[in-house]
């Protein structure tokens, strides 16, 4: 049998998940660096701002990604199923674009918080 501490605690738990999904989708800065790593290891790091193409090719697989107006994307891809050449343009810090089969992943950084960089004697 349902009581009402019952239907209050589904409430709150509902509202809860709402909120932490709102937060996760939201709460992102912009990115401004992108971050490319092939096989797992750093392949380069490039400046969102920076309009410009990079293709990868290793093992006999290439990718083309295209960082333009702030985003950047998988513009081709030798691999069978095209998911990263179909995945929108990400330009919030945290997105990714995977190309599993040909194991190259883009990555966004965000921007760092306020602070100045200084080295003192």
């Amino acid at each position: 049998m349902i009581k009402k501490a019952d239907i209050a605690l589904f409430f709150i738990i509902l509202i809860f998940g709402l909120a932490l999904s709102w937060f996760s989708f939201t709460g992102d800065l912009d990115g401004d660096k992108v971050l490319i790593t092939v096989d797992g290891k750093d392949y380069g790091i490039y400046s969102l701002y920076e309009d410009q193409e990079i293709e990868v090719t290793q093992k006999g697989h290439t990718n083309h990604i295209t960082i333009k107006g702030g985003k950047v994307s998988m513009s081709y891809s030798t691999c069978a199923n095209q998911i990263c050449v179909n995945t929108r343009a990400a330009s919030q810090s945290k997105e990714t674009i995977v190309c599993l089969p040909n194991k190259v992943m883009i990555e966004i950084t965000g921007q760092q918080g306020g602070g100045a960089d200084v080295i003192s004697d």
